[in-house]
């Protein structure tokens, strides 16, 4: 059992309030996952500056700003947040230069991502996600199944620039799938079944198919019970499986689009009152793209 909860703004009003508004929808799913909770968000101008290149680590070593002295260098908790007027691929090698052992898990130029171990509500404010402001952004709170308990192992996971992928469920073929990606180069930074939906979205959206193709292929190759919100530089994405047995429920205003586990992170939200509120069927993507 783990939490959803993913909002999509359509209203630039409401930019300044994102952070703010996914902080009490990740709140109503705390109990849901009290073993992690990890947040992306996009848009921040204030985390990832215009013209710059985020890229989020693990593991970072304390002297991390003073090898990267022209970086914007920010920890929050197990995540260290590096910024720079580079590429993402630059940056992405600059930081491995300069702290081999780190482990990437996330980066992009419009995407901030936090993973970390302990209560959610703590790490909320450890991410300091009330203040965030934004177009976008999603967040997971994590009971582990399939991998320990580890920054590695909490979600999102975000393996391909400005792309982030979260998972309720388990995936039962996902050794197999593995082993495929593996055989096309792909590599892994965990033994989560999670990582693997992940990889495998973004090999396909590197080959330039658009998030419904992706999910859809997905929902072909991978057997078990999920649902999982999916994030693009430019999209917000919604699957379930066949049998739809994990909670999802969406809403939608002229404001906004919503995602959650539970109706009640969803109970806050500006115009709820007047949304459109629906169960996402089975095996059906949903997908908006800004």
């Amino acid at each position: 059992m783990c939490g959803i909860v993913g909002l999509h703004l359509r209203d630039p009003a409401l930019y300044p309030r994102l952070g703010r508004l996914l902080e009490s929808m990740l709140c109503q799913v705390v109990e849901r996952g009290p073993d992690s909770a990890g947040v992306a968000v996009y848009g921040d101008r204030r985390r990832c500056p215009e013209g710059h290149a985020a890229v989020s680590v693990l593991d970072a070593p304390p002297d991390l700003a003073a090898r990267l002295p022209d970086a914007l260098v920010t920890a929050a908790g197990d995540t260290t947040v590096v910024a720079a007027p580079l590429s993402v691929d630059a940056l992405v090698d600059a930081v491995r230069a300069a702290a081999p052992d780190v482990t990437v898990v996330g980066s992009g130029t419009d995407l901030t991502v936090y993973k970390g171990t302990g209560h959610p509500r703590a790490l909320a404010a450890t991410y300091d996600l009330a203040s965030a402001e934004g177009w976008q952004g999603l967040a997971h709170t994590r009971m582990a199944t399939e991998s320990a308990v580890t920054p590695e192992g909490c979600h999102p996971f975000s393996v391909g620039p400005d792309q982030c992928l979260v998972h309720n469920g388990s995936f039962a073929n996902h050794a197999t799938i593995r082993r495929d990606l593996r055989r096309d180069g792909v590599v892994f930074d965990s033994e989560n079944d999670s990582e693997v939906g992940a990889r495998f979205v973004a090999s396909r959206l590197a080959q330039g198919e658009d998030l419904d193709k992706a999910l859809r292929l997905l929902c072909e190759r991978f057997d078990g019970f999920y649902t999982l919100l999916v994030t693009s530089a430019d999209g917000f994405a919604v699957v379930r499986d066949a049998i739809a047995c994990k909670p999802a429920i969406i809403a939608e205003t002229t404001g906004w689009v919503a995602m959650a586990s539970e109706f009640r992170a969803l109970a806050e939200l500006p115009g709820i009152e007047d949304a459109r509120i629906y169960e996402p069927e089975p095996e059906k993507v949903y997908a908006w793209v800004r």
